[in-house]
């Protein structure tokens, strides 16, 4: 990495063991893409519930020269984590899974075309920087604000036909780019 790995910490007290644990991860995502220029991480975790302890949140930003992956396990993904070194587990294997598509589709090991599926916008949430699709066949598609290519995220608006490439993860269907 061009920029030194950076690593915070939101309504938790610091933690060398969890730190540790995100650096030795971070430094395994060389190998899936070679010039990844910066990684930056957010563990958060939100109050205490009744019934649970404390639900860890990861976000982990990742810039290439082209694009910039986000790898988000926030409340949109319908699952908390009380565990934090579960939730970073999850989240270094989601970013993993996206840097090896990523780098297979540089490589042109993929044919985007190919995988190109169509829809529509039926939500966007421009305060938390994504948007659902409805696929041809009715399902919601989660996209994020960096997966729209062209004129961008701020342009969509309710409605609109796009192309998308979609991607599965534990947490279901988002699309990974996102064409207007």
């Amino acid at each position: 990495m061009q920029i030194p790995l950076q690593i915070t910490f939101r309504g938790i007290p610091h933690s060398d063991a969890v730190e540790a644990r995100i650096r030795e991860k971070a430094g395994k995502l060389d190998r899936f893409h070679s010039h990844i220029m910066s990684c930056r991480v957010a563990v958060e975790a939100e109050h205490h519930h009744h019934h649970q302890g404390n639900q860890y949140h990861i976000r982990i930003d990742i810039t290439t020269p082209r694009k910039e992956l986000v790898i988000s396990r926030e409340h949109h993904d319908k699952q908390a984590y009380e565990d934090v070194y579960v939730a970073i587990r999850d989240a270094f294997d989601a970013a993993t899974r996206q840097l090896e598509d990523y780098a297979r589709i540089q490589r042109g090991k993929v044919k985007t075309h190919d995988l190109q599926s169509r829809g529509a916008v039926i939500r966007l949430l421009q305060e938390k920087d994504h948007g659902l699709i409805e696929s041809e066949d009715g399902r919601e598609i989660y996209f994020h604000r960096n997966s729209v290519s062209g004129t961008g995220f701020d342009s969509l608006k309710v409605g609109d036909e796009i192309r998308y490439i979609e991607e599965t993860d534990d947490l279901g269907p988002q699309a990974s780019i996102v064409y207007p």
